[in-house]
C-alpha cells in the first residue's frame, strides 16, 4: 500500500466528518421553549439535563450539542428513561455523539488494515459506510437506554410491593401517613427506597402531600404501580380510609401479577428450548438412515 492511498483514505475519513458538521451546524436549530424553560426552572431539583456536579467529558460535549446542534437531529430523546436511570440529557446526548464519531472512524481504520494486508477497498465504499455506520451506532445509546430502563423498572416494582407491605403494617400499628410512608422507606437500602426516601424528604421540606410526591415522581418515571400506591394514600391522608386491607391487597396481586409474567417467560424459554433437541433428533436420525440409503444407491 503506497503512502498516497493512505494519506488518501485518511483525507477522505476527515472531509466526510467536516462536511457532515458542516451540514449540522447550518440545519436551523429551534429550541424547544418547554424544554428549555423545564430546564431553566428555579427549584426544580429534578431536572433532568442539568447535572447536579461539574460537568464531566461526556456532559460538557452534550451541553455543547444542547447549544449548538438542532433540536430534530435528537428525533426522540427518552426522557422517562433517562429519568429512571438518573441520567442527564446532557450526557446522554454527548454519548450519542461519541458513539457517532466512532461510528465515523471505524470503516477508514478498517479499511487501512486490509489494505495494509493487500486486500484493496474503494474508498468511496470506506465514506458511504462511516456515514452508515455513524447514524445506527448514534441511536445505539437510545437502545441501550430503553433496555436499561426496563430493567429497572421491574426492579423498582419488585422492591415496590415490599415497600408497600411495609407501610401497611406501620399503618396497622397506628402511624400516621406520612410516617408511616417515611419509616418504611428507611427499611431497604436500595436504590429504589433510596429514590423513595429522597421524594418523601423533599415533599416534607417543600410542605408537598408525600402522596402528590409520589405521584409527581410516578408521572416522571413512568411507573404505573407508584401511581396507584399515591392514590389509596391519598385516600388515607385526605378522607382518614383505612386502607390496610388495600394496601395488602395491592401488593399481593403486584406479586401475583409478575409471578405471571416469570412464568410466562419461562415458558417461552421453555418452547425455544426444544427447537435444539428437535434439530439433535433429525440430525441423529439422518445419521441412522444414511448408511442403509448409501449402501441401497451404491447396490443400484
Amino acid at each position: 500500500m503506497t503512502a498516497g492511498l493512505m494519506t488518501a483514505l485518511a483525507s477522505g475519513a476527515l472531509i466526510a466528518f467536516g462536511l457532515a458538521l458542516i451540514v449540522i451546524r447550518i440545519m436551523p436549530t429551534e429550541p424547544d421553549l418547554a424544554d428549555a424553560l423545564s430546564r431553566l426552572a428555579p427549584g426544580n431539583p429534578r431536572r433532568v439535563g442539568t447535572p447536579a456536579l461539574a460537568p464531566h467529558g461526556k456532559e460538557r460535549l452534550g451541553l455543547w450539542a444542547i447549544k449548538s446542534l438542532p433540536t430534530g437531529l435528537w428525533v426522540r430523546t427518552p426522557t422517562r428513561e433517562l429519568a429512571v436511570l438518573r441520567i442527564s440529557v446532557a450526557q446522554f446526548y454527548g454519548d450519542k455523539i461519541v458513539f457517532a464519531f466512532l461510528g465515523l472512524l471505524i470503516p477508514p481504520l478498517l479499511s487501512l488494515f486490509f489494505n495494509l494486508l493487500g486486500l484493496g477497498l474503494p474508498i468511496t465504499l470506506s465514506g458511504a459506510a462511516s456515514v452508515g455506520l455513524a447514524a445506527v451506532m448514534f441511536f445505539l445509546p437510545n437502545y441501550n437506554v430503553i433496555d436499561e430502563a426496563t430493567k429497572a423498572r421491574l426492579e423498582f416494582a419488585r422492591a415496590l410491593g415490599a415497600y408497600i407491605d411495609l407501610v401497611a403494617l406501620e399503618r396497622n400499628n397506628g402511624s400516621g401517613v406520612r410516617q408511616s410512608m417515611e419509616s418504611a422507606a428507611l427499611v431497604g437500602d436500595s436504590w429504589v427506597f433510596t429514590r423513595l426516601s429522597e421524594e418523601l424528604t423533599r415533599s416534607r421540606w417543600s410542605g408537598q402531600p408525600p402522596w402528590d410526591a409520589l405521584r409527581t415522581l410516578a408521572d416522571e418515571l413512568g411507573l404505573p404501580e407508584l401511581e396507584d400506591f399515591a392514590d389509596i394514600m391519598r385516600l388515607s391522608g385526605e378522607e382518614g380510609a383505612s386502607v390496610y386491607a388495600h394496601l395488602r391487597a395491592r401488593s399481593a396481586a403486584m406479586r401475583t401479577a409478575m409471578l405471571n409474567d416469570e412464568v410466562a417467560e419461562a415458558n417461552a424459554v421453555g418452547e425455544r428450548m426444544t427447537i435444539p433437541g428437535s434439530l439433535l433428533g433429525v440430525v441423529f436420525m439422518a445419521l441412522l438412515v444414511a448408511p442403509s440409503l448409501l449402501r441401497m444407491f451404491s447396490n443400484t
